[in-house]
Formats: C-alpha cells, structure tokens, sequence
C-alpha cells in the first residue's frame, strides 16, 4: 500500500513539475516574442544613438 502511494505521489510531483514547465516556456515565447517587437517597433527618430534602445542592458 506504500508503495502504490509513493508512485502516486511522484507521478502528481511529475505532473504537475511537467505543467509548471510548460507554463514557463509559454511565458519565456511571450518575453522574446515582447523584446523582438522593440527592435520592430522603436521610434525612427531616434537617431540611433545609444539612448535608442528601449531596454536598459
């Protein structure tokens, strides 16, 4: 009977490991998808100078 409830309990620590996983890989698509459109949509009259980018890095 312990036994069956360990498998039971790693198998929900894996499922629900593999959800939060997932869940960050779709948040991680939506940052890149966000920091490439600043390259996109930056204002033309910047100049290009170093305070063009939006980011601070």
């Amino acid at each position: 009977m312990a036994l069956i409830l360990v498998v039971l309990l790693l198998a929900l620590l894996l499922g629900g490991a593999g959800f939060a996983v997932h869940l960050l890989w779709w948040v991680a698509l939506i940052i890149l998808a966000v920091w490439l459109a600043g390259f996109v949509l930056r204002g033309a009259g910047t100049g290009g100078g170093p305070r063009a980018r939006w980011y601070r890095w």
